[in-house]
């Protein structure tokens, strides 16, 4: 269940961690999309900001999926801020312990906060939080200017610590030359491009993943 001490490196949990070179990339979306695609279960460890909505109720919205597929925060946190800052303006003490991958039947779909060194606490980021989980990354990145710079270094903070890249995801409009330049200097897979969508709801995104991505390049190892 959520909230179980972690005891050590993924136990044998199947599945994801979704991150971002930076915050407002679009994992949610993205999230919601692969859930809804591989029919996984949806759980977001810590959120901060809760207006308009959480990530959990915009994924439960997007990917259509039953109840069953979503599992509550362990910390939910109004200010939208980096997670130990707001857990600290609201006398909040995140425990990392609680913070263990929970166990679920199938394909497990993680998403964390903002950005690979996002702290959760004042001696935690969460890219030290993603090598104890023990999951394969997906890196989404934009397409915009700046991705080449922020999707690298991304890159580069998952080798040094040893977390498996799984492979990124692009999110925008099409910027060919970008894409292609980050795939030949990291060395990462490409796993395709979510482009803007002028509608947001389970259609559209199940259509999305039809015509940009392929099935087979998301199996839960």
């Amino acid at each position: 269940m959520p909230g179980a001490k972690s005891g050590g490196p993924c136990r044998m949990i199947k599945g994801f961690t979704v991150t971002g070179t930076d915050t407002d990339v679009g994992k949610t979306v993205f999230s919601a999309m692969l859930a809804q695609a591989i029919g996984a279960t949806y759980y977001k460890p810590i959120q901060a900001g809760v207006t308009p909505s959480t990530d959990l109720a915009d994924v439960k919205r997007l990917s259509g999926l039953a109840e069953s597929h979503f599992l509550p925060e362990t910390y939910r946190l109004a200010l939208p801020a980096s997670p130990h800052f707001s857990a600290e303006q609201e006398g909040v003490d995140i425990d990392p312990g609680r913070l263990g991958l929970p166990d679920v039947a199938g394909a497990l779909v993680v998403e964390g906060a903002g950005g690979l060194c996002v702290p959760v606490t004042r001696r935690l980021l969460y890219i030290d939080l993603f090598a104890e989980w023990g999951l394969p990354v997906i890196l989404c990145a934009r397409t915009a200017l700046g991705t080449i710079n922020h999707s690298l270094l991304s890159v580069e903070a998952l080798k040094r610590r040893g977390i498996a890249l799984h492979g990124i995801v692009f999110i925008g409009d099409e910027n060919a030359d970008s894409q292609r330049t980050i795939l030949d200097f990291s060395g990462a897979r490409g796993l395709g491009r979510l482009p803007l969508l002028l509608e947001l709801n389970p259609q559209s995104l199940k259509q999305a993943f039809t015509d940009h991505f392929k099935l087979e390049d998301f199996v839960p190892a």
